[in-house]
């Protein structure tokens, strides 16, 4: 707990921009997860920017508050609190009441020694719109692609992670709602085991501050943005087999229609292109090792 002089085992870190309304609730749901384990606690609310009192409620319910001056983002929050948790797992979730508290103790015991993070991948419908169940099955299915691991739940905020795996790629992490995203990519990419726990998820209490347009194209960005930094080839090698294959299909149609090859500009710039993007996977590949050496630093 906050106030325990034992050091916290366990640091439980909620970012949180104006969620009075529902935070007290969450806190409460916390404190009665965790104390009957005896596993010794602390809560860490990041206040970005909050205008309805967010913080103050949150210090009335036990928690260490850390505040922004104004909103820096959900993922700066993030950041901000694993630098300022003192306890060797750090675990994450919305303070909005998506998540349920109860849950904690079985993303605790699923971290077991192998595991260096646990993720609680939500079921049902994800406690949100149908748009944005579609939206996170696409964002999870091309993830599955980049890292080789099957990703049941790209951008679940809810998540037990040890805190110095985490710290390596906070230099990684965007300041915006899809730091879950990057977090779970760089961790898998760079071979450190990630586990998916089945959790159910509520409806959050309040509005929703993730826009579909605006925050879906962030995330597809993170995507590819991590993709390339930690396993470049798997954009790059189908970008040049695409190129160099509609290449060969333009010159296969030429000939067939007129009897005899034609080898048009057209052509001969697919079949560079298709060179020069396979030629760029490799290059990109050697910065990936360079990268991979500075997350183990």
């Amino acid at each position: 707990m906050a106030d325990d002089p034992v050091p916290p085992r366990v640091s439980v870190l909620l970012p949180a921009r104006d969620e009075r309304e529902g935070i007290v609730a969450v806190l409460e749901g916390i404190h009665g997860a965790l104390r009957p384990g005896g596993v010794p606690f602390e809560i860490v609310v990041v206040d970005d920017g909050s205008t309805d009192g967010t913080g103050e409620a949150a210090r009335g319910a036990g928690a260490r508050v850390l505040r922004h001056p104004h909103s820096m983002g959900n993922g700066a929050a993030v950041k901000a609190g694993i630098r300022a948790a003192r306890g060797e797992v750090v675990v994450l979730l919305d303070a909005d009441g998506q998540h349920d508290p109860a849950d904690i103790p079985r993303l605790l015991e699923a971290l077991s020694e192998e595991w260096v993070m646990v993720v609680g991948a939500r079921t049902g419908g994800f406690g949100a719109g149908l748009h944005r169940g579609i939206a996170n099955r696409i964002y999870s299915a091309l993830a599955t692609y980049v890292s080789g691991v099957r990703i049941p739940d790209l951008t679940s905020g809810f998540r037990a992670v040890r805190r110095e795996a985490a710290r390596k790629f906070l230099y990684m992490l965007p300041n915006t709602f899809s730091y879950p995203s990057t977090l779970t990519l760089a961790l898998l990419r760079s071979g450190r085991p990630v586990r998916f726990l089945p959790v159910k998820a509520a409806r959050r209490k309040g509005k929703s501050k993730i826009r579909p347009l605006r925050d879906g194209a962030r995330f597809f960005l993170i995507i590819l943005r991590v993709a390339t930094a930690f396993s470049p080839l798997r954009v790059f090698l189908p970008a040049s087999l695409l190129s160099f294959g509609t290449g060969v299909a333009v010159y296969a149609h030429y000939w067939d229609r007129a009897g005899a090859p034609q080898l048009t500009g057209g052509i001969q710039l697919m079949w560079l292109l298709g060179a020069l993007l396979f030629a760029l996977g490799l290059l990109a590949e050697q910065v990936a090792a360079l990268r991979f050496d500075r997350s183990e630093d």
